[in-house]
């Protein structure tokens, strides 16, 4: 089983901001995230996903390609240029990244995500504080 991360999807007012995102960065075949440091479990990630959190709830996931050093003393984070929706799940704000473990990651969402919208946060925050998510 896969290691995942988590990040915030700083700067995006919403999930299709998100997805524009990483779609205007198909032409490079991925999207490359700058971090300092080079996570330490970067080899248990190996088919991993990063997960992006907005308004705190987990929204989607990119499927994670990689880390590579940068040549300026970072390292990318190098993901699809794609957000697979997900289930959504309340999360916390946190800064950089945290590893999420497989067993705690939520599900894909059926098909492409079309079949509705996904939960407002606050909701789905109240869902999963009751333990029904």
């Amino acid at each position: 089983m896969p290691l995942h991360m988590t990040k915030i999807a700083f700067g995006c007012d919403s999930a299709e901001d998100l997805r524009l995102y990483l779609e205007s960065c198909a032409g490079m075949g991925e999207a490359r995230l700058t971090t300092r440091y080079c996570p330490k479990r970067a080899g248990e990630m190996a088919g991993g996903s990063l997960y992006w959190i907005h308004a705190g709830t987990i929204i989607g996931r990119s499927p994670l390609l990689g880390f590579e050093e940068n040549g300026q003393g970072r390292y990318w984070i190098r993901i699809e240029p794609r957000l697979i929706p997900v289930a959504p799940r309340a999360k916390r704000a946190h800064q950089g990244w945290r590893y999420l473990e497989d067993k705690d990651a939520p599900a894909d969402l059926g098909g492409d995500g079309a079949g509705g919208d996904a939960l407002p946060a606050h909701l789905a925050q109240e869902l999963d504080r009751l333990g029904l998510m």
